[in-house]
């Protein structure tokens, strides 16, 4: 049976992925066919409802969407309601902007928000309901760091970009004879590097939760070519770091809530192996091109799922939840708990016994168990 015509809003925040749109079209055909609710969405991120920028969407208005990349109501990371860069003169001011973002969804009629984001914009979701605003959560980041859910859409897409590199990678290293260093995004969890590394067959994966020693990544190397391998292949996150030091910061983004951008890594990297093992080096840093193209099947079915799940809940009154994947099945948890978490991986993962037991080196060295060498 319908219930009774409502309006709910939405908005995409934080950096864009593959299956945003998938996720748009399925909240408006839930919402109309199930409940004939209307769809209006706010444009950038909660920049379009602190500015009260929006449109209204429609049935027809997301025909063709499934398979598009992108979002068709943009998106923005500076956008912090609570800290919103205003231009004054030739500086930036930081103001509160909470409650006008408030009004203006009370303005409009809307019995609730779906905000679509990481953790950025659960974050600021979080506190949005403390204030009073009622916002649902959807997890989307090609990083996979999302706390609470198992997969975020946009992972498996990036995933299979960044596989299909290396892929190619591989005839040029083994042509010319090289040490390619492939780097991946992830921020601080090195989801993306692990597993485009496993799927692609990289020799050498190097992330963030697991800090390398130089001297065991020389070794595999040098391992390999005494066995007539004379190419290796490594894959890097961008938030990998040596034991001892520090991630590498590309640039610092003032305005951004998340002001620190990582990147460099893989050259940092290079000029060290090109100085111990006397092999030539080559860089590729993957960096935007994993947020683009088209969803994989995969995600064009978890972002569907996600963004009905989504509409339900709204319906249902669980203002506060984020829909989540654990297992096979959706389920939800409170905003507030996902909040400021990061979901790394952990030394106990799968994807990290694999790698152990196919030979892949991951920045340890193969005499110190991985646990003992993390806890020293």
């Amino acid at each position: 049976m319908r219930k009774s015509a409502k309006r709910i809003g939405i908005l995409t925040g934080g950096g864009d992925c593959p299956g945003l749109n998938a996720v748009i079209r399925a909240i408006v055909k839930t919402a109309e066919n199930d409940y004939d609710i209307e769809v209006v969405g706010f444009l950038d991120g909660y920049e379009g409802l602190i500015e009260n920028r929006f449109r209204t969407i429609r049935l027809e208005d997301v025909s063709g969407l499934l398979a598009r990349g992108g979002t068709i109501l943009g998106t923005s990371n500076r956008a912090d309601p609570f800290n919103f860069p205003v231009l004054q003169g030739e500086d930036y001011v930081y103001l509160d902007r909470s409650l006008q973002a408030i009004r203006n969804l009370e303005s409009l009629g809307l019995d609730a928000l779906i905000a679509i984001g990481g953790d950025g914009t659960m974050a600021a979701s979080a506190r949005m309901l403390e204030k009073g605003l009622p916002v649902v959560g959807v997890p989307k980041t090609i990083d996979n760091d999302l706390w609470g859910t198992d997969i975020t859409f946009g992972f498996d897409s990036a995933l299979s970009t960044a596989t299909e590199a290396i892929d190619k990678i591989h005839t040029t290293a083994q042509s010319h004879h090289r040490i390619m260093i492939v780097e991946t995004m992830g921020r601080y969890a090195g989801w993306l590097a692990l597993g485009a590394g496993l799927a692609g067959g990289g020799d050498i994966i190097l992330i963030p939760e697991i800090p390398y020693d130089i001297d065991s990544v020389v070794d595999q190397v040098r391992s390999r070519n005494s066995l007539g391998k004379n190419f290796s292949i490594v894959v890097v996150g961008e938030g990998a770091r040596p034991q001892g030091g520090d991630m590498v910061v590309k640039r610092v983004v003032e305005t951004s809530p998340d002001a620190v951008r990582l990147g460099g890594i893989s050259n940092q990297l290079a000029a060290q192996l090109e100085g111990l093992t006397n092999l030539e080096c080559r860089v590729t840093i993957l960096g935007h091109l994993l947020r683009g193209g088209t969803p994989t099947a995969f995600d064009r079915i978890l972002a569907t799922r996600f963004g009905m799940e989504a509409v339900h809940m709204v319906a249902r009154g669980e203002i506060g939840q984020i829909v989540v994947l654990q297992g096979s099945d959706l389920g939800s948890v409170p905003i507030r708990d996902v909040a400021g978490k990061q979901r790394k991986v952990t030394p106990d993962h799968p994807w990290i016994k694999t790698a152990r037991s196919l030979g892949i080196c991951l920045g340890n060295p193969t005499n110190v168990p991985l646990e003992e060498y993390l806890r020293n």
